[in-house]
């Protein structure tokens, strides 16, 4: 039997059928209507390639398809029982285990020696403007869903989850600015130094090219 895909669009279609069966089209409804597309990225042909292996792992299955009007045919999933229990072991997994996870960010946080130190400074000012533009929207947006739509806060935790993040991002990128900035940041000289080795490396090169 083929392995399970353990990705967030495999946990978000076990999640959606966990509730009641419906066929991709309407996963990928659900999810806006939910404003849980800054969680789950339902795109079409990703979409169609995990409902597939899903059901091939046997973990959902196909119930009936059928036609509305001129629409293309769509087949309506359900979750199969051996599913449902992959599906709340892994869930249980999620909720009590830190996975290490590998953003982009961190990575390049590993390489900003790459670039001299006003240049990293003026990049990381320009992230720390986005963040702060995303938590105001977010702000926006959480309470408009609490108090327009009337979701209760049991259904957007993990919204409060990536504003959480996104406020601990911004508040390490303003140290990070103010540091380099100020001169505070440990092995800041060391970085300096680096680069000004480096600049009279290429300087040596380019008067020696010039000579020939």
């Amino acid at each position: 039997m083929p392995r399970m895909p353990h990705t967030p669009l495999a946990m978000a279609v076990l999640k959606l059928l966990d509730e009641y069966s419906m066929h991709p089209y309407e996963m990928q409804q659900v999810v806006r209507d939910r404003h849980l597309d800054s969680v789950f990225r339902l795109k079409s042909g990703s979409l169609y390639h995990t409902v597939e292996r899903l059901e091939q792992a046997g973990l959902i299955e196909s119930l009936e398809t059928n036609r509305e009007g001129r629409r293309p045919e769509r087949t309506v999933y359900a979750i199969t029982e051996a599913g449902r229990d992959e599906f709340h072991a892994w869930l249980r997994q999620m909720l009590a285990i830190p996975a290490q996870e590998f953003p982009q960010f961190a990575a390049a946080l590993a390489s900003i020696v790459h670039f001299k130190t006003e240049e990293v400074a003026q990049l990381l000012l320009h992230r720390a403007l986005l963040l702060e533009a995303e938590l105001a929207a977010g702000e926006r947006t959480l309470r408009g869903l609490q108090e327009e739509e009337r979701i209760s806060r049991i259904h957007l935790v993990e919204f409060e989850y990536g504003q959480a993040l996104r406020r601990a991002e911004l508040g390490l990128v303003r140290s990070l600015v103010r540091e380099i900035k100020d001169g505070t940041l440990d092995g800041l000289a060391e970085w300096r130094a680096y680069h000004k080795a480096r600049d009279a490396a290429d300087s040596e090169q380019q008067r020696k090219e010039t000579d020939v």
